[in-house]
Formats: C-alpha cells, sequence, structure tokens
C-alpha cells in the first residue's frame, strides 16, 4: 500500500497535537445513555463522537440498533456539547439518513467493506458530498491493492 499526503488533508485540518480520538457507545441505546456519555467525553481529548446507530447482526432476533431516531440523538449530541458526530452506514438509505441529520464523518464498517456492491451502492449515494468516510477493520479487502485504493475507489464513484 502506497502512503499518499493527500489522503491525510482531513485529519490535518484538524490542528491536533495528540493522535485523533473518536470515542462514544458502540451501540446507541437511549437518548440519555448517548447524551450523558458525550458530556463526559466533550472535555476530553476526543474530536468525534460515535454511535451506532444500525447494528448489523449474525443472529436474527438480536438487538440491530435504535435506527434513525438515534441519528437525532447525535444531532443533540453535536449542539450540546460541539463535538463532531460519526456512525456506520451500511447502505444508501443510511447515507441519505446521515446526510440529512448532518453527521460529520461516515464510517463503512468490516462486513460492507467486503461487497462491491455495498460499497457501490455507498459510494453512489455519496456523490457530490464531500464527506469524510472511514473504513472499519476491513477483514477481507476485495480491492487487489488494498484500503488506499478503497477509499480512491469511493472517491472516483461517488464523483461521477
Amino acid at each position: 500500500m502506497k502512503n499518499n499526503k493527500k489522503l491525510r488533508t482531513w485529519l490535518d485540518d484538524f490542528n491536533l497535537n495528540h493522535p485523533l480520538v473518536i470515542a462514544g457507545p458502540c451501540s446507541a441505546e437511549t437518548e440519555k445513555q448517548v447524551l450523558s456519555i458525550a458530556h463526559d467525553l466533550k472535555d476530553s481529548d476526543v474530536s468525534i463522537f460515535r454511535a451506532g446507530i444500525w447494528k448489523p447482526r449474525t443472529r436474527p432476533g438480536m438487538f440491530e440498533g435504535v435506527g434513525a431516531i438515534g441519528l437525532k440523538w447525535l444531532k443533540k449530541v453535536k449542539e450540546e456539547t460541539g463535538l463532531l458526530t460519526t456512525t456506520e452506514v451500511a447502505n444508501s438509505n443510511h447515507v441519505k439518513l446521515a446526510l440529512e441529520n448532518d453527521i460529520d464523518v461516515l464510517w463503512i464498517g468490516a462486513r460492507s467493506t467486503v461487497s462491491p456492491f455495498i460499497v457501490q451502492e455507498i459510494a453512489d449515494a455519496l456523490k457530490g458530498t464531500d464527506k469524510i468516510v472511514l473504513l472499519k477493520n476491513p477483514v477481507n479487502l476485495i480491492y487487489p491493492y488494498g484500503m488506499v485504493e478503497l477509499k480512491d475507489y469511493i472517491q472516483l464513484i461517488s464523483k461521477r
């Protein structure tokens, strides 16, 4: 994988004197929980507050997240704490809802990175935006040249 300084301009814009810290609940379960954690983190080194809104599960009947209502909670986090917000997106509807709710950073989870169809759908939904998109722990990169190229692939598709 070839490193390129252009890939980190979004990170440099933070002007941090410490590593970027993204923190928050793996799963957003209640508004009270999300806001309480956000207020606990607002005066720390955390730059971006994260919360899992949609939780893909391998077993039917397991908790699959609160869904779109959780995006309102993240909006409230930003209003009350000034923290940027992020959540995982796994399809074009998730992207549309996240954009409508002014989520700052989107991430594509490990399960989603293995499907070129999902990556294509997400990239198409991002067309014309300048959102930061992070890739979380890709377990089986389907792209022959690795993560940098997957990021470039998403960028190219979304700018068509």
